[in-house]
């Protein structure tokens, strides 16, 4: 079944005392559960090992507490009680053939330590790098300290190695881990053995590696996660330094897992990476050392990552991302269904459930971090109703996920969109600039649709309510998206703004449509997410002349947690783009906008011949309530049920839309709750 290009990417592969059964390495990576989710945690990595994955990997464990990194959830390792959580975890992984690896984690000057109260300690006496820039300073390690150190490795790791783990993993990249802060000249500024020559610094390294080899070498493989250049100066770890360090340690771990070293880098959206977007840093290093190497960059085809192997830049495929969106992905390529790969679109809405201290989501998959709380699987649908069929008016993502989910559960699908094209605001967004990787949301379901025998779909099929009724379907979904408002209301504003007579006044719709103002344009986001930055982007590289304004003081503020907001922000100032922040607009006059300080309120005047609102969204609910105020003839005309979901009853990303198209399928025909929780959820034992 499997096409013979592929072999290669099956055959086994050793890691030091372990042989890992095909070269698909699901690397670390965070999930927004950690130690407050470990059952959901657990059965999500238990499916990617159904999935086919050789080796799955936990997100960073801390493995100490005198360095933690709250408000961040992650795992735990810090006693002998945290074991029984991560034993379920790892018998899971085991569970369908993978071998489970964890990634111990010292933060170091990373570590704030805001739960533990612990004085962080680091390489050297530093500010803690973090994110939200807390106001906390590490202290420099003693000697006896890096010590203590070296001995709490060995603990963690005999501790993992009780909990069932196959692999650990030495975490030192993405300016995260205690093994890049003793490496990198940025920070480390000792002036002892640890400190000065490459040799120096790579010393607790070995140490470490040559500790735990004697502790449980024999029976565990241990790789180590090394930064592939830090990318912040002449001070950084270089790439050129970190190929230095391989070489002069060729053989120091039983895995070398490469990543960039920081996280924006490494796990950049598919707006500015490319798939193997690392291949260049990581091209080479396979000829340092005799153990195999992983490395990551997005991979979503199967083409890409058997080059990467028969190139020798890799031994291994290594993926996050991908592995969300589609944890069955290496399934599908031994069972020759490349088409039914649901690909990373990388929008790293995935990554926002890490910075947001809240379980991750997944545009492509709705069911990741689901698969305990719901049951849901990625592949498997629960058992048709007692009903037959379903009437789903709007294909956006939220109307295709539901017309999927459903026709997989055995009902007959009607599709009815008003436009000539299918996918709703996907269709729209993905010609924006450098959205054409989400418009895998709509091809993906697009396709998979056509090959139904269940599912009928009718472009250019505007419906109302007497047509429906008419119909004699028995479920009514209404996924009819939303529009933006042209009037300023979102956040700043509740009420309309005034607006002169005669001022040109656009919308992210109105540009997805083709028309695009030139000259002199505010752009006033008031939504701050990707929106307004792209339709800058737009605008800008149309010829106009663009001045950004928006409330908050970062452009395109909420994209933080996605890792690209700086990005947008110097992409935005190269193309000459005016950004003004923490003011909002008071009014649009016909060849002006008004501008007040959010902090004094003091006005400004900024010449605009056109304003492009970026504020909210206004649901296109009429159809709902035309429906619902007829809900007296619905027995009459056979209809059972009448829902509303997606943008159409809440606009929000596209992520959200996916999941209440799912949710949707899933839970038709199925008794409700009435006030019980509609998911599982685990509750720490009190204390004697």
């Amino acid at each position: 079944m499997r096409d013979a290009r592929y072999d290669i990417l099956f055959e086994p592969i050793r890691i030091g005392p372990l042989t890992a059964k095909n070269r698909f390495y699901q690397v670390p990576h965070c999930n927004g559960g950690g130690y407050r989710d470990p059952s959901a945690a657990a059965e999500m990595r238990k499916i990617k090992a159904e999935g086919g994955w050789g080796v799955v990997f936990t997100e960073q464990c801390e493995m100490h507490h005198t360095s933690e990194i709250t408000p961040f959830i992650e795992l735990r390792l810090w006693d002998d009680a945290d074991i029984p959580s991560l034993n379920r975890m790892s018998d899971a992984m085991k569970e369908h053939g993978a071998l489970a690896g964890i990634q111990l984690a010292y933060s170091g000057v990373n570590g704030p330590n805001f739960y533990t109260r612990e004085v962080p300690r680091a390489v050297s006496a530093q500010p803690i790098r973090t994110f939200t820039n807390d106001p906390v300073q590490a202290r420099a390690l003693s000697k006896s300290e890096i010590g203590d150190l070296r001995r709490w490795f060995v603990t963690a790791a005999k501790r993992s190695k009780a909990a069932g783990f196959d692999l650990l993993c030495l975490y030192g990249a993405h300016g995260f881990g205690i093994f890049q802060h003793f490496l990198s000249r940025a920070t480390n500024h000792r002036t002892d053995e640890y400190g000065g020559s490459l040799e120096n610094r790579s010393r607790f390294a070995r140490e470490v590696v040559a500790d735990i080899r004697d502790a449980v070498g024999d029976t565990m493989g241990l790789t180590m996660r090394v930064s592939l250049d830090e990318t912040i100066g002449t001070l950084g770890f270089s790439n050129a330094e970190m190929r230095e360090f391989i070489e002069m340690n060729r053989n120091l771990p039983d895995l070398w897992d490469l990543a960039h070293g920081t996280w924006e880098d490494c796990s950049g959206p598919s707006r500015f990476k490319e798939e193997a977007a690392q291949e260049v840093l990581v091209k080479g290093i396979k000829e340092m050392t005799d153990k195999p190497v992983v490395g990551v960059g997005r991979f979503t085809s199967p083409d890409v990552m058997v080059k990467m192997i028969r190139s020798g830049t890799l031994d291994l495929i290594g993926c996050a991302r991908p592995s969300i969106a589609d944890p069955f992905l290496p399934r599908k390529i031994e069972e020759g269904r490349i088409e039914d790969i649901r690909e990373c679109i990388g929008c790293n809405i995935c990554i926002t459930g890490d910075m947001t201290m809240s379980l991750s989501r997944c545009t492509q998959n709705p069911t990741f971090m689901e698969e305990w709380r719901k049951g849901w699987h990625p592949e498997r649908m629960n058992d048709k109703g007692e009903s037959s069929n379903v009437l789903i008016v709007g294909s956006g993502p939220a109307g295709l996920e539901a017309a999927w989910a459903l026709c997989r559960r055995g009902y007959d699908v009607a599709v009815a969109e008003a436009r000539d094209v299918l996918g709703g605001r996907v269709a729209r967004e993905r010609i924006l600039p450098g959205l054409s990787a989400w418009g895998r949301v709509q091809d993906y379901r697009e396709y998979q649709l056509s090959q139904r025998a269940n599912v009928e779909i009718y472009r250019e099929s505007p419906l109302d309510a007497e047509s429906i009724l008419e119909f004699g379907f028995e479920n009514i979904a209404i996924a009819t998206g939303s529009h933006w408002r042209a009037d300023g209301v979102a956040r700043q504003h509740v009420t309309p703004i005034p607006i002169a007579k005669g001022a040109q006044v656009f919308t992210p719709d109105d540009l997805m449509e083709g028309r695009v103002p030139g000259g002199k344009v505010v752009l006033y986001d008031d939504d701050h997410y990707y929106m307004g930055g792209v339709c800058a982007e737009l605008l800008a590289r149309s010829g106009a002349e663009v001045t950004l304004i928006t409330p908050s003081a970062y452009v395109s503020d909420w994209t933080n947690n996605t890792l690209e907001q700086a990005t947008i922000h110097a992409r935005l100032a190269e193309l000459g783009v005016r950004i003004v922040l923490n003011r909002g607009v008071t009014e649009v006059g016909a060849d002006h906008v008004m501008s007040d300080c959010t902090y004094t309120g003091a006005l400004e005047r900024y010449d605009a011949e056109a304003v492009v609102m970026v504020a909210s969204r206004q649901s296109e609910d009429a159809l709902y309530h035309a429906l619902m105020a007829r809900q007296a003839e619905w027995a009459d005309a056979g209809i059972r049920s009448v829902k509303l979901f997606g943008d159409a009853e809440a606009p929000g990303p596209i992520a959200w839309a996916t999941y209440a198209g799912h949710r949707y399928a899933r839970e038709l025909d199925v008794p409700e709750l009435g006030d019980a929780l509609p998911f599982r959820r685990e509750i720490t034992q009190l204390a004697p």
